[in-house]
């Protein structure tokens, strides 16, 4: 896999906000998200001087809480807090309650996301490093293929699976009854490419969320095992610090100490 693009690294303090756009969609350039998404950025004014930058996967109002306790007045996200259009900034949800909360205390908000999953070393790839996958390459619109150094049991595989991904639970179709070695990988819902994954001869498929109906038929024909959207994408916050801090080195930057899963287990 190819390093970080290669910037200049800047050695003042001043930041604006839109040199971290320009950073961030230097690696993920906008045009790469997918038609329905929108990344991007939120709220904010893009000549706004950067405090600091929190990065979480979700934006929720106790991450915005968090933001100015750090005193940041930038947070970067994975997922849009705006899919649709307001009608209305009021506190009748909480989207309107959190962009409330940004304005009225001044922070900034951008959203790196499906950009940022098809980006070449970008989410899925780190999904791949994770697991300690080789020759990793794109595979269909938005996954990636590649390899274990050497065959692994299946049982052993999702196993592993479950401890990288420190998933509570992890589902998966009938345990495969031969080794695995190539992975398929797509983070948060990836079901549209498991066709490909089976088409490129795969032994696993590896994603955060998938529909009922598409774990039917595949028994000995591929490993399927979905680990929950939330626990796919966690490391996304270390893939902005790292595109950030290479650049940025002396801007402030705060991972988010906010568990923003909304779906809990009954263990």
């Amino acid at each position: 896999m190819a390093g970080i693009h290669p910037y200049t690294t800047y050695t003042y303090m001043s930041v604006k906000v839109k040199e971290i756009i320009d950073a961030l969609e230097r690696f993920a350039p906008l045009p790469l998200q997918e038609s329905y998404d929108n990344a991007g950025l939120q709220v904010g004014l893009t000549e706004a001087e950067v405090s600091g930058a929190l990065l979480c996967l979700d934006v929720t109002e106790e991450v915005v809480r968090e933001a100015i306790d750090l005193g940041c007045n930038l947070i970067v996200s994975h997922h849009p807090v705006l899919f649709r259009g307001l009608k209305q900034v009021s506190d009748a949800t909480q989207v309107q309650r959190i962009v409330r909360m940004a304005i009225q205390n001044d922070i900034a908000i951008y959203s790196a996301h499906t950009n940022l999953d098809k980006a070449e070393d970008g989410v899925n790839y780190q999904m791949a490093e994770r697991l300690g996958l080789i020759d990793v390459a794109p595979v269909g619109d938005c996954g990636v293929i590649g390899y274990l150094s050497a065959p692994m049991d299946s049982r052993f595989f999702l196993d592993r699976v479950k401890e990288v991904f420190r998933c509570q639970c992890l589902m998966h179709n009938q345990v495969l009854e031969r080794p695995v070695q190539s992975v398929v990988i797509c983070g948060g819902s990836g079901e549209f490419l498991l066709d490909e994954a089976i088409a490129q001869e795969a032994d696993a498929f590896l994603t955060g969320e998938m529909r009922y109906h598409f774990y039917m038929g595949h028994e000995q024909e591929i490993q399927i095992c979905v680990m929950g959207h939330y626990e796919s994408e966690q490391y996304t916050i270390e893939l902005l610090e790292k595109i950030l801090a290479e650049r940025f080195q002396h801007l402030p930057l705060y991972k988010t100490e906010i568990n923003t899963n909304p779906i809990q287990y009954l263990l």
